[in-house]
């Protein structure tokens, strides 16, 4: 018995093709996970870096409302919670789009036990003294989403903790 094979190698192709195609993207998104978690490490510690200097040990508080000309760029003045996460926000870090909600800034009097806490911001600041623990974790929803595949959106996560210096 005979049978007609033609088109056999044209739907063959296409399988192949689809298969690499979903393969290619997924190791793309993969990357840019990757990518985005550097990031998201980045902003973590520029946050805590902007915290440790400026301190309880000075005398003004910053303005940091997040508004144009609002003084992130100065030191010399005390940073609370909120100040930290309007500073995040308002670095523009590629490919990333954060927001203060996503920032949980904690003052802690000594070195914690555990970093991996739940998070509960306050805006003020109780222990924000020199040589006291500024922890400032940073929570972003990545979604994967690889052609043929259902997209999937889970939670990149990022902690950075420094002592308080001034």
């Amino acid at each position: 018995m005979w049978r007609d094979e033609r088109g056999g190698s044209l739907v063959e192709t296409a399988l192949s093709f689809l298969l690499l195609s979903s393969l290619i993207f997924g190791v793309f998104e993969g990357a840019l996970a990757v990518y985005s978690y550097h990031f998201l490490a980045n902003a973590a510690h520029e946050a805590t870096r902007y915290a440790i200097v400026r301190g309880g040990g000075w005398g003004s508080s910053c303005d940091g409302s997040g508004s144009t000309g609002s003084g992130f760029g100065s030191s010399g003045c005390v940073a609370n919670a909120t100040d930290v996460a309007n500073y995040v926000a308002s670095r523009n870090f590629p490919g990333l789009h954060l927001t203060a909600a996503q920032v949980c800034v904690k003052y802690l009097v000594s070195t914690p036990g555990s970093a991996t806490t739940t998070c509960t911001a306050s805006t003020t600041n109780t222990n924000n003294v020199p040589g006291d623990i500024v922890q400032v974790t940073i929570n972003y929803p990545f979604t994967l989403s690889v052609p043929g595949v259902p997209s999937h959106t889970f939670t990149l996560s990022s902690t950075s903790q420094m002592a308080i210096c001034q």
